[in-house]
């Protein structure tokens, strides 16, 4: 036993609300979590400290599609740890180049950026974009505009609450970063109007899951490639929550038969394991970058290259997209059963769903602690709509368990 583990087994239990009074006292506020301490996890259910068991239907955002500690992520994690964990970008190792090329076949791109959060994807992919734009397109320096679309959400950086139309993620961050076009989601003739010669890119989600999970036209996405085509402009894909296999399919512009010059990914990239994303896509896009000009000392680490390369393994056999694809089906039948009794809307793909409960029905916090107490863990997005995410491991007698108690807490 280490000494770190050691001094663990000798604290004295605590309780739920001890735990909570110290996250309370001691962290920023920047979240408004569920009552719920969870001390331990594996595939679609978490355990609290006081040994109460839930059913996990989030997935921490998308981030474990594959479920708790999956015992091949957990391998390749514990083999790296064991070899080198960090070496910076300073020099080479032995992951690096195997876990871009392994990730750019998957993905038929043709080069990949390594870095750590999602947010650092998004902000590369507008350094990117504006780059090319001035170097390849030929766009006057310091005009590029690169345009959104209205209910975003990308991240919390400066720069990206910049085009968030959420004045919660908004309020009090100003002054914010120009170059920045919003237009409505889903509406391609707001976009196409948007677009001119100084736009460097078309940043959008193919669906929006802070927003609630939506669904955008059929024929909007291939109408924005169109668009982006015809005005030299590059399409770059948010994919970080609706991508590797969330939807039903690996990436989900894939249900359009639409590319992107460049996507982001990330959450799930990291197998729930480690904080991994990239921006992945043209190497006539990727190829502007020089050294020096961009960077980061965790992105590309060998432990978080091993992780994601063992992610990559468990998409090439198709098997969690089809899993998805086939519980899918199941999740938005029974819920859409639900619509004109409790459920307003039901909306998504794959196992991913958004749900607004009808009016005169518990508000999303209060059916998210209902939910709470009958053993699922699910939480809302605005004021009455809630995100149903489960890992993509759960088993269909389980995705039952977890939609019976939402039957429940929105029809009660």
């Amino acid at each position: 036993m280490t000494v770190y583990a050691e001094k663990v087994a000798e604290m004295p239990a605590t309780s739920t609300d001890e735990f909570i009074a110290l996250d309370e006292q001691w962290g920023a506020h920047n979240y408004h979590p569920l009552p719920v301490v969870i001390a331990e996890a594996d595939g679609a259910w978490v355990t609290d400290v006081d040994g109460n068991r839930y059913l996990d239907f989030l997935s921490g955002y998308s981030a474990l599609n594959f479920g708790h500690r999956h015992p091949e992520l957990i391998a390749a994690a514990q083999e790296q740890l064991g070899r080198v964990t960090l070496t910076s970008r300073a020099f080479h190792h032995d992951q690096m180049g195997l876990f871009c090329r392994e990730l750019a076949e998957l993905t038929g791109t043709e080069m990949v950026l390594p870095m750590n959060s999602g947010a650092e994807a998004v902000e590369s992919a507008v350094k990117l974009a504006r780059k090319w734009a001035y170097q390849v397109k030929g766009v006057p320096d310091g005009t590029a505009e690169i345009v959104v679309a209205g209910s975003n959400f990308h991240g919390r950086t400066t720069t990206i609450v910049s085009f968030s139309t959420d004045e919660t993620a908004r309020a009090d961050f100003g002054p914010f970063t120009p170059g920045f076009v919003t237009v409505p989601y889903g509406d391609s003739a707001a976009l196409a109007a948007a677009i001119t010669d100084r736009t460097a890119a078309v940043l959008l989600e193919p669906i929006q899951g802070e927003a609630g999970v939506i669904v955008p036209p059929p024929g909007y996405l291939a109408e924005a490639r169109r668009l982006c085509d015809d005005a030299g402009a590059l399409l770059i894909a948010d994919e970080i929550q609706s991508g590797l296999a969330r939807t039903g399919k690996l990436l989900a512009l894939d249900h359009e038969n639409v590319r992107a010059d460049l996507y982001t990914l990330g959450k799930a990239l990291g197998g729930g394991i480690m904080p991994v994303s990239a921006v992945v896509g043209s190497r006539d896009v990727l190829g502007v970058l020089r050294p020096g000009e961009h960077g980061s000392t965790f992105g590309g680490n060998p432990l978080a290259c091993a992780v994601g390369r063992a992610v990559i393994g468990l998409l090439k056999t198709g098997e969690f997209q089809q899993r998805s694809a086939e519980l899918g089906e199941r999740l938005h039948t029974r819920l859409g059963g639900l619509i004109g009794n409790g459920l307003s809307a039901v909306r998504g793909r794959g196992l991913w769903a958004g749900i607004d409960i009808a009016p005169g029905g518990p508000t999303g916090r209060e059916a998210s602690r209902a939910l709470a107490a009958r053993g699922v863990l699910c939480k809302e997005t605005h004021d009455n709509t809630l995100r149903i995410a489960p890992p993509l491991v759960i088993s269909a007698e389980d995705l039952d368990r977890g939609i019976d108690a939402v039957t429940e807490v929105v029809t009660r």
